[in-house]
């Protein structure tokens, strides 16, 4: 299969409607293995990846929200990896260079692989997450928690 690939956002529907709400419990988690019927019959079991993306593609759906279905190709370009983590590109590149994240060079240009910026995109949550537990400990410790008088009103 060569067809190029792109990335297509789908909209859900305005009311989704009951069609969308018996898959939805369908989709629910099950004991077995979820098959997927063609319209001759054919039948194929989907793997459990695929079986799960199906799920919150139907769940986000169910709720209202939109799909962003697009392919990652398994090396980035700075400026892709710099968009996948929602940051500018020269802040990318810091991390390069302070090999935070690991990257090879292809000629001039840098080049970072997909499940490197995802295993940093990990440790990032990992790590702010500690941070945040470890402030508000702190802040419960000095008795500073509930309280709100540490607040600057300007309005």
């Amino acid at each position: 299969m060569t067809a190029a690939m792109e990335q297509h956002t789908v909209l859900p529907p305005e009311h989704p409607g009951p069609d969308l709400e018996a898959l939805t419990r369908l989709l629910a988690p099950q004991q077995g293995r979820a098959k997927l019927v063609a319209p001759d019959g054919a039948e194929v079991e989907l793997p459990d990846v695929v079986y799960r993306i199906l799920r919150q593609v139907v769940t986000a759906m169910s709720n209202g929200l939109a799909i962003t279905v697009a392919p990652h190709t398994m090396l980035l370009t700075t400026q892709q990896a710099a968009d996948l983590l929602n940051i500018s590109r020269p802040t990318l590149v810091r991390l390069l260079t302070d090999e935070v994240i690991p990257f090879e060079t292809r000629g001039r240009h840098r080049r970072v692989r997909l499940v490197d910026v995802v295993e940093y995109q990990e440790q990032a949550r990992v790590t702010r997450r500690a941070t945040l537990d470890r402030m508000t400990q702190d802040a419960e410790a000095e008795g500073r928690y509930d309280s709100g008088d540490d607040f600057i009103h300007t309005r």
